[in-house]
């Protein structure tokens, strides 16, 4: 009798010992996986100077089983533009392709609001179409700079008259210190660089998603012990 009722105390103890394991696995999953996700987010908007805010949101996580406790709770943390984060972790040789012998890059005039990574005012077609566009060779002869003539245009209320590149698109209006004095300098250039043509581009590795991985698997087992304490209400010794 005594021995049955020992083996019964046990079971009890061991399967309540089990749940507060489910629960702590789950707290510490979830929390470690939080922290990767952040930590991911953080290296993109440090590496581009918080200029790719919806890259960085990009990175989403998700927690398994999502419903219910479980010992073998895991975390996945995944981006929604992996073919971005894949080459500037491994710091990608980006090439022309279809035969092309130039990669064209907008420059800021040609992007919209001057953001990095918007869609540029002229593409590369109209550029083309336009019969207007010359080429400029960069000092080390591996490129070339894609320009436009620039203009004023017709002033429209109490706006300063835009400059109108090619007579294709407004260019170089942003509301800046200084934007009249900046215009005026584009004006007696005569053009506006729309384009860089460059054979290839080598991309500086800016990620370390590796790395991140490997510090937050690191970081878990601990993290899982000290959820486990405060679940039972036990100290390690």
């Amino acid at each position: 009798m005594r021995l049955r009722a020992a083996v019964g105390d046990l079971r009890r103890v061991l399967a309540a010992e089990v749940r507060l394991g489910e629960r702590a696995a789950m707290s510490a999953v979830r929390a470690e996986t939080e922290q990767v996700k952040a930590e991911l987010r953080k290296q993109v908007t440090t590496a581009f100077t918080g200029n790719a805010r919806g890259v960085a949101n990009a990175w989403r996580s998700q927690v398994f089983p999502r419903a219910g406790q479980s010992l073998r709770q895991a975390g996945l943390v995944f981006t929604k533009v992996p073919a971005i984060i894949d080459a500037f972790e491994r710091g990608a040789l980006i090439r022309p392709k279809g035969g092309r012998k130039f990669l064209a890059i907008p420059t800021g005039f040609n992007r919209q609001g001057g953001r990095r990574g918007a869609r540029p005012r002229v593409s590369a077609q109209q550029m083309v179409a336009s019969g207007q566009g010359f080429l400029r060779p960069f000092k080390s002869g591996r490129g070339f700079v894609w320009c436009l003539p620039v203009r004023r245009g017709e002033r429209v209320g109490r706006r300063r008259a835009p400059l109108i590149a090619g007579g294709i698109a407004a260019v170089a209006t942003r509301n800046r210190r200084g934007a009249a004095a900046w215009q005026q300098s584009l004006l007696a250039q005569g053009f506006v660089p729309m384009f860089l043509l460059l054979p290839q581009v080598q991309l500086t590795k800016r990620l370390d998603v590796k790395g991140a991985a490997e510090r937050g698997l690191r970081r878990l087992p601990a993290r899982f012990v000290a959820a486990w304490e405060r679940e039972s209400g036990r100290r390690a010794p």
